[in-house]
């Protein structure tokens, strides 16, 4: 049975996403919280949660500061960015600072649930859309994966990074690609060993200005 926080300032918003993750996850656990001090003080008493579904601009957040400051007192807990932001620079800076997906709050209830199933699936969810957003500049401190590295990469493994970077599960790569998750999962191992990357989040972000075309 899942245990899920849901933290958010909108009352109705919240019930909107109880309902569909108890719909969807049978056993499932809701509870609520409606800014970021409620949040770690509920935290503070209650930190066998399986995942945090956290609203960015909600009261006491501070920009990013307050996932930073959820990531940093409870490491071990997943938290899921659930937004309306459309930003895309914003929105993988909450990757880097430890977030394991984005979901937009415009995201019908099939999607929603896809993405949840692929979080606790042990992937990063990312929508498509959001990785057809215009990118964000770079700074030298930033991982980036070069072309030579990607040329290193099987024919397979570059279809594989190529759905990866798209924002989706070993699922649907296994689906797109026809392979099994097993084998998507030693891909993804592989070309992460290849590129240098501890997780797949970074090789989303240092992937964001290969051109695959050039490639497969």
């Amino acid at each position: 049975m899942y245990k899920i926080l849901v933290a958010d300032d909108h009352p109705l918003f919240r019930d909107a996403i109880a309902n569909i993750i108890t719909t969807s996850f049978h056993g499932a656990s809701i509870e609520q919280t409606e800014d970021i001090g409620s949040t770690l003080e509920y935290l503070k008493c209650h930190d066998d949660l399986d995942l945090i579904l956290l609203d960015l601009n909600m009261p006491g957040m501070s920009a990013l500061q307050g996932l930073l400051t959820l990531r940093t007192e409870h490491p071990t807990i997943p938290v899921v960015i659930i937004s309306a932001e459309r930003d895309k620079q914003t929105i993988l800076q909450t990757l880097s600072y430890g977030a394991v997906g984005f979901i937009a709050k415009s995201s019908s209830k099939a999607i929603i649930v896809e993405a949840v199933e692929s979080i606790f699936a042990g992937n990063v969810y990312l929508p498509a859309d959001i990785m057809r957003l215009p990118e964000p500049s770079k700074t030298n401190n930033e991982f980036v994966v070069l072309p030579e590295q990607v040329a290193s990469l099987t024919p397979r493994e570059l279809m594989v990074l190529k759905n990866l970077t798209q924002g989706e599960a070993n699922k649907q790569i296994a689906f797109n690609l026809h392979i099994s998750e097993a084998t998507v999962k030693t891909h993804v191992s592989s070309i992460l060993k290849k590129l240098g990357a501890s997780n797949r989040v970074k090789v989303v972000l240092g992937c964001a200005d290969i051109d695959f075309n050039q490639h497969l």
